[in-house]
Parts: structure tokens; sequence; C-alpha cells
């Protein structure tokens, strides 16, 4: 999959639907557009999942957390579509023991007696049984956790995935079922005819040039940006979202040194805590932050990183600490917001989905979480085929292969690109100078950076550290470190000059700083450098 420019188009193309966005949601419908046989455009300001949508806790579950609010069916179809989800992208989701430690007998029966409602929930889309674990099978199985006063645990199973690679994986598909997505296109304008929504006017971010697009129905599926969009057709229109931060921080792994993650069922804010383990490291998270403004570089608040380093220093023999942090990174969830909201707290704030029609033309969507996106996106077709009048067609993405899906757990490069392996492994063949490692502490190497620029539309060193390879979610200063080898190779590939790289190299270097946690230590050690 190449970057389509802009210069690709007519503009007197009429497109059966346009999707605004290139997350998990406007991903997933541009997929079940295409794939029903609709004439789809998708647009996205920067790269595929450059916001919340690669910044997730990794998990893909039906919401151990909306079962104890009661949202059975919330819960019920979530899970549903986790069993889908991991049949239809078998290289990237994955089963995964979540352990939750118990520290009194209440306790474990409160949570088996939830998790065993939570089994049955799931029925044939099961991950495995929830079960009792004494003292000394927990401590074997997490040694890592903290000892004292260890009643026991509760065993139960989820899923884990790899969000932003997904979204590439989505996009592919699309592509292949006729879709054409473009990258680095900002929407600057709504084009209407009379009241209605008619198309798109936008600007390529890379090269300036802009561009009309007609369309007989438009989806907004910019996320924490819906508004943005809404007050291009309505200045006065009420806001639609309530945006809410959720901070992650990676550690070494040997803080648990566990294949298992850990669940801490109860923070002192009434969230969950989840460790997962992830890419050989260990991902530490979330928060729950409500905010009064968006963007796409959203920074960790110190008060929420002591929050999660002070829940885990609860549970963990070793306690981490702020120079332990390899990288901090934040999302924002586009929390579809009731009428009114009471002050900062979000818990009146649905995690369901909105889909509305915003205008004659023009349809929302918003909320929800990334392990539901196929069924978001059925629902916003159906409703987009209703609004534009289209000949109906079925949705197909139930059974639907995401690219690079396969069960045949071989070849090194498995479990990130799937069936798109045995080609990685082909490029170097041919070149064999290509397995030269990107980073000695990391198995990346050059020729999945040559991939990632030919086949998956990266066009930045950003696109290939953050969301390609993941590095600067793991090891923010190891990226920093790759940082220059990538931009070498971007640039011989894209046939740019000396300066581009240099640019590209400072760009994200300065990007990247912003994940380096800077706390007192940091500062401190760094002055006395100087």
């Amino acid at each position: 999959m190449k970057r389509i420019h802009n210069t690709d188009f007519v503009e007197d193309t009429v497109w059966d639907i346009i999707i605004i966005g290139g997350g998990a949601t406007g991903l997933g419908t541009a997929l079940d557009a295409a794939a029903r046989g609709y004439k789809t455009l998708l647009v996205e300001q920067s790269d595929f999942a450059k916001g919340t949508s690669s910044r997730s806790t990794k998990l893909v579950h039906g919401g151990v957390r909306y079962l104890a609010q009661g949202d059975i069916s919330l819960v019920k179809h979530a899970l549903e579509e986790r069993g889908l989800l991991q049949k239809n992208a078998a290289h990237l989701v994955n089963k995964e023991e979540f352990i939750i430690p118990c520290y009194s007998w209440f306790s474990v029966v409160k949570y088996l007696s939830g998790l065993t409602i939570y089994d049955w929930l799931a029925g044939k889309f099961s991950f495995g049984k929830s079960k009792f674990l004494s003292k000394k099978t927990t401590l074997t199985a997490i040694p890592g956790i903290k000892a004292e006063g260890l009643k026991g645990a509760i065993s139960y199973f989820d899923g884990k995935f790899d969000d932003a690679r997904l979204a590439i994986n989505i996009a592919q598909t699309a592509a292949e079922h006729g879709a054409s997505l473009l990258s680095y296109t900002k929407v600057v304008a709504l084009l209407k005819n009379g009241e209605t929504v008619s198309g798109i006017e936008t600007e390529d971010t890379l090269t300036g040039r802009k561009l009309k697009f007609r369309g007989k129905v438009v989806i907004n599926a910019t996320g924490v940006f819906v508004d943005d969009i809404l007050k291009m057709n309505n200045p006065q229109s009420r806001n639609m979202v309530r945006p809410s931060q959720g901070v992650h921080i990676v550690l070494d792994k040997k803080f648990l040194n566990s294949e298992s993650a850990l669940m801490i069922p109860k923070t002192s804010d009434g969230r969950v805590l989840f460790a997962v383990p992830w890419h050989n490291h260990l991902l530490v998270g979330t928060t729950d932050t409500p905010l009064d403004e968006h963007s796409l570089e959203p920074r960790a608040l110190k008060e929420e990183v002591d929050f999660i380093l002070n829940t885990a220093s609860a549970y963990f023999n070793q306690k981490p600490e702020e120079r332990d942090i390899l990288s901090v990174f934040s999302g924002l969830r586009p929390l579809a917001a009731p009428t009114k909201t009471n002050g900062n707290s979000t818990k009146e704030i649905s995690r369901d989905h909105k889909l509305i029609v915003s205008a004659k033309g023009l349809i929302t969507i918003t909320g929800g979480k990334w392990t539901t996106y196929r069924r978001m996106a059925e629902e916003t077709v159906d409703l987009a085929i209703a609004e534009a009048k289209l000949s109906s067609k079925p949705c197909t993405t139930k059974t639907l292969k995401i690219h690079g899906c396969t069960d045949i757990r071989t070849g090194a490069y498995w479990d990130i690109y799937g069936t798109d392996s045995k080609l990685i492994e082909l490029l170097i063949r041919e070149r064999p100078e290509l397995a030269n490692k990107l980073h000695p502490d990391f198995p990346y190497n050059e020729a999945e950076v040559i991939w990632a620029i030919r086949n998956e539309m990266a066009e930045t060193v950003e696109d290939i550290l953050s969301r390609r390879l993941r590095v600067l979610f793991i090891d923010a200063n190891a990226a920093i470190e790759m940082s220059r080898k990538v931009a070498s190779i971007l640039a011989k590939e894209l046939q740019a000059d000396k300066d581009w790289e240099d640019n590209q190299v400072e760009i994200f270097n300065n990007l990247a700083s912003g994940y380096i946690y800077q706390s007192d230590y940091r500062k401190k050690k760094a002055a006395l450098s100087r």
C-alpha cells in the first residue's frame, strides 16, 4: 500500500462515502464500505492512528469494569467482537492471562464470581475459564508481585494486541477492497449544496496542494476532533465530546518478570490499572483525567505519572521510580458527552459510542473503543446507506480476514507482519545488508524500514519509529538513537536530499523528547552532566 497523492484524483469524481479520520473507527468504516462495494475515500490529517488509536492499553476486551457497573449489553457485544477480532487478525490479537492479586478472602469471592459471569457472557467466544490461584501458584506465575498478605489470585483471559499495527493492516485491507486512503490530508472546509453537506475541501500537509472531493455522504470519524468538523458545518453546534486523557508508562520487564498481565482491580480513583507485557517490556496504565482541550500530542501530567507509580508500587516487589520510566505517552479518549457533565468527573460520560446524523449528508460517529471498532463501522455504514439512499448491500466484515492474518506461527516476523513476514525475509535474502539492526537493544532491522516505506505508507521518521516499529512508545531514548539511520533510509527511498534528512531527525527528536519523562531526578542528572 503506497501513498496515494492528491494528483491521482479527478475533482469531478463523486464518491459514495467520504470518511474523515484515519483512526480505528474511520479505517474500520472505510473497510466495511469498500468491502460492500461502495466507492470509498478516507482522508486523515496525519498518519493513520496518529492519535488515540495508537495510544491504548493494548487490550482487546469486554470490559471487566463495565461489567461491575452493570452495563451487561456493552460487555456482551464487546466479548463477541473480541472473538471475531482474534479470528480475523490472528497474527496481532492474542489471548492473554490476566492475574488479579487478592489480599482478602472477600476479594477472592467477589472477583471470581464477577469473572465467572464474564466468562458466561462470552459464550462460544470465550478465551478461557477464570479460576482461583493459590498464593504459591500466583507467586510462580507473576514473581514480581508483593507477597505480604497475599491470599491468592484470580486468573482470567482477555486479548492483547498492537493497536497501531492493526490500524495499518486494516488500512491495507480497505485498499485491497478498493478504498482510496489519503494520509497527511487535512480537511479545511465542508462543501455544501444549500443545507446539505456534499463533500470536503482538503489540504495536503506535505505538499500544500488543495483539492475538493464530492460525495453522497460524509462521515465524521475524527475522535476528539469531531467537534472541529461539526463547527465547519455549524459554528454554533454543541460539543459532542468531552476528552479524557489516559497516560501510560513503559518499564523494564524485570518489574513483574512474567508473561502474564497484572490487573489491579480498584485504584484510589475507582478505576483499574493494568501492567501488560508488551514488546518485551512492561506497559503500565492508565489514568482518566478530564480535559477541556485536545491535541495530536497530549502530554502527561506529573500527578498522572505519580498516580501510576504509586499504585504500581503498592503491588510490585520492586517499586518503580521516575528514573525507571523508559517512555511515557498520553492518549485522549473521545468520550461521548451527555447534555450535562458533572464538573471534572468522567464517570457520567458514556464509554459506548454515539452515532448521529449531524446535518443532511453528514454523519458523526464518536466514543467506543478499539475492541468494538468493527461493529461501530457496520452501524455507521448502515446509517450512511440510508442517509445517502445508496443501494443496500450486506456487511461482510464478520468473517473478513484482516491483511496479514495467519494462524501459522513461523518465521522471525510472523507476530508483527503475519503473512507479510515471508516477503520481508525475501527482501533480506535479496539484500543481506538489510538484516542490519537499527539498535543493539531491539530486533528491528533495515528491511522493516524499507518495507514500511514501500508497503505501509510511512512518510516520516515518526511514522516508522512511532507506529510501524513502536520504538518511541517503548524506549524514547533508543528511538532517538535510531532516528538518523531511519532518516537516511527514508531519504534514499523517497529520493530526498540531506537537508530533508536533517530536518526529519530534528523534528523527530524534538517530538521524542516529550516521551522522555522529565522527572526531578533526570533534570538534576542532566544539570550535573553539563
